[in-house]
Order: structure tokens, then C-alpha cells, then sequence
């Protein structure tokens, strides 16, 4: 009802197995996903469409207070999560956070390279020694704002308002763990993002 009333066109299922069939035909900006769907659960549902290289934004709900399910989600290639009880304000805050990374900002610097990574900031594509590499809408707009400034140190906190678009009560371990599959999807070059011991990240040849 929420996301309605700000102009967003809603389709509901209630179950893992019509979500995902749902997922696939109608293409949708993004999808909200409760993990405690009945038959296939939320994260089982994001696993599949991420193998079927499905890209779409997911932002995950889940009742349990449990970093498992959250991290488990986000490894699973979730964008953002939230958990019940909440705000449907919040909800649709957290939304448009997740479609404003997905369609990015205009940017003076389109392409950047810091070390073996490039990345086309109007084309969301990030290529390592040549190679694609895929990411999340939201490992990417990470990975653009660390190497938007190359040897600059962000504290979480600033990496959590920049990127996810929130204050940073809502918790920094999002960061961590979004940097965790970053840099395991950069392979041998994950060292160009470094952790500053006591105050955050930075992208540094």
C-alpha cells in the first residue's frame, strides 16, 4: 500500500515457487523478499535468479534477529535487508535507496581505474585485468564511490550514508560484509580495497 501511494506499480505472491515465476515474466525493478516465504524461501529464490544471471535489485525481510540469515542473504547476492518489525515508511525509503544505486547518478567520471579494476560508471560494468566482473547494484556502487576517490579513507559510517542512502544507526555491518563479497569477486585483485584498521575502507593501488 505504501509503495503504491508513491507511485510504484506493486505485484504481490505468496509463495516462493509464483514469486520467483512472477520474478522471471514480469522483470521487475526490483523485488522484496520475505526469507520465511512458504516452499521456496526468499533466499532460495534470489539464489536461483542470481544463477540465471539475473541481476535484479533484492531487498530481503526476515522476522529472525539472526546475522546467519542476514549475511547468508547478502552473500547470496542480496542488495540491502530489513528486519520485522518495521516502519512501511522505512520500507519504502529503503526501496528507492536501492533503485537510486541501481540507476546511478549522472557522472563526470565515467570510467575509473585504480590497479587491475576499471569501471564504466554509465554502463555499471566493472572489468578486472580486462575481464567482467559481476555485481550487485549495490557491490557496485560501492566499489565506484571507494574508487571515485582513490587513497581516500571512508569510515563506515559514510560509506553507509553515500551508498545505501541511510543513517549509519542502522547498523555498519552491511558494509562489511558487502566488502567481504567484493573483494572476493575481484579475485586477485581484492587488495586494492584495504581496511584501515579503527576507521574504514579505502581503494589504493
Amino acid at each position: 500500500m505504501y509503495l503504491t501511494r508513491d507511485g510504484f506499480g506493486v505485484h504481490v505472491e505468496h509463495d516462493g515457487a509464483a514469486g520467483l515465476a512472477a520474478a522471471r515474466k514480469l522483470r521487475p525493478v526490483a523485488c522484496v523478499l520475505d526469507i520465511a516465504l512458504p516452499g521456496l524461501d526468499g533466499t532460495e529464490i534470489c539464489r536461483r535468479l542470481r544463477e540465471s544471471g539475473d541481476w535484479t535489485p533484492v531487498l530481503f525481510l526476515t522476522a529472525r534477529d539472526d546475522e546467519v540469515d542476514r549475511i547468508l542473504g547478502l552473500e547470496l547476492g542480496g542488495d540491502d535487508y530489513i528486519t520485522k518489525p518495521f516502519s512501511p515508511r522505512e520500507l519504502v525509503s529503503r526501496v528507492k535507496a536501492v533503485l537510486r544505486r541501481t540507476q546511478g547518478a549522472p557522472d563526470t567520471q565515467p570510467i575509473r581505474t585504480v590497479g587491475p579494476i576499471s569501471i564504466d560508471a554509465g554502463r555499471r560494468e566493472c572489468l578486472v585485468d580486462g575481464s567482467p566482473v559481476s555485481l550487485t547494484s549495490t557491490e557496485f556502487s560501492l566499489l565506484a564511490h571507494l574508487m571515485g576517490r582513490p587513497g581516500r579513507v571512508f569510515t563506515r559510517e559514510e560509506l553507509l550514508g553515500s551508498v545505501w542512502g541511510y543513517a549509519a544507526h542502522s547498523g555498519t555491518r552491511t558494509v562489511d560484509v558487502h566488502v567481504a563479497q567484493v573483494r572476493g569477486k575481484l579475485g586477485a585483485a581484492a587488495n586494492v580495497i584495504r581496511t584501515v584498521r579503527g576507521v574504514g575502507y579505502t581503494a589504493d593501488a
